[in-house]
């Protein structure tokens, strides 16, 4: 009697990312990946795996432990024509990389007056969550955001993830694709066979509401999410927008939700203090003041390094995300 396999329809994270490089790989002979441990081991939390006996090692590259050199090469491949896409193990190690980054590979196209392109993806996990400490643990989106040239891209969930990812791969321009780690594999979604595109610079309601706008992305939208279930049975209905896109942001998605509600909570993960949150309400208070009914709150971590026992209380929490809503509402 034959046994009957069940296709695949529910996948975490991690599962969407190596799906979308395993089709890019097969469509475009001229994607490729490099990075520590991405070959055999297939990378630290296993995105890879599995793409080295497809595509061999001359498509699949394990490098040395040099971020300055990961970033360099993948410059170089794309200057020649190709697709790489480069794997840095832990975000908090992209820093020995960051010239290369924003002295070369963002400014290139411009530098050379359209005459070059970087068409390359740097991925790599970011955030806490995971009792990671200092140095595994950091959310630096705002240092790539602040580079002219790059791109900056984060997803919430693993149908954005695939999408945004092959969207990356195919763009012109270079982009820094940040993966929510706390999330790689606790939630799941359903995902349509073959490759498709979730357009880079769109922002997604996440949840609709009407009486305040909570605007974050990666792995504090099931935070906003937390906090808008506990604000229901206030009778408070929250709006949530993933930006997913964090650099060029949405700024029609902004404007819409802000008339809409009035009321504007901005959530991140990282520092308060310099903040990509900050940017957003800076943008709100300049072009949608007008809407504006309450002050534009921001929850954020803490204006500290990262602590490894204290992880719990650095994070932001929906408890934190409700407080700051009941403070712009209550105004």
């Amino acid at each position: 009697m034959a046994v009957e396999v069940k296709k695949q329809t529910q996948f975490t994270m991690v599962q969407a990312l190596r799906s979308a490089l395993f089709e890019e790989m097969e469509r475009d002979e001229n994607v490729v990946c490099l990075g520590e441990d991405i070959g055999p081991r297939g990378g630290v939390f296993l995105v890879t795996e599995g793409l080295i006996d497809r595509f061999g090692k001359d498509r699949v590259i394990d490098t040395p432990l040099a971020e300055a050199g990961i970033i360099g090469a993948a410059l170089g491949m794309a200057l020649r024509g190709l697709k790489p896409v480069a794997e840095i193990q832990f975000i908090d190690f992209l820093y020995p990389g960051f010239d290369n980054l924003v002295s070369e590979v963002a400014k290139m196209r411009y530098r050379s007056a359209g005459q070059f392109g970087a068409s390359m993806v740097v991925r790599s996990p970011y955030g806490g969550g995971v009792r990671g400490g200092g140095y595994h643990s950091q959310s630096p989106e705002a240092y790539y955001v602040a580079t002219p040239g790059l791109k900056v891209v984060v997803p919430s969930n693993p149908y954005d993830a695939k999408g945004l990812l092959i969207s990356s791969i195919r763009d012109p321009d270079p982009v820094v694709f940040m993966e929510p780690k706390k999330i790689y594999r606790a939630v799941k979604s359903e995902l349509p066979e073959g490759p498709y595109e979730v357009p880079l610079g769109k922002a997604a309601v996440s949840r609709a509401g009407k009486h305040v706008s909570v605007i974050t992305f990666g792995a504090m939208v099931p935070v906003a999410w937390e906090a808008a279930d506990k604000m229901k049975a206030d009778g408070v209905e929250v709006e949530v927008v993933d930006m997913r896109t964090l650099q060029p942001y949405d700024t029609d998605a902004i404007m819409q939700t802000v008339a809409k509600t009035g009321h504007v909570v901005v959530l991140q993960e990282a520092p308060r203090i310099g903040g990509y949150g900050g940017e957003i309400a800076a943008f709100v208070a300049e072009q949608a003041i007008e809407y504006i009914e309450g002050p534009i709150m921001r929850v954020a971590g803490h204006d500290t390094p990262f602590p490894y026992a204290l992880e719990k209380a650095y994070m932001p929490t929906s408890d934190r995300v409700c407080r700051a809503i009941k403070k712009t509402l209550n105004f």
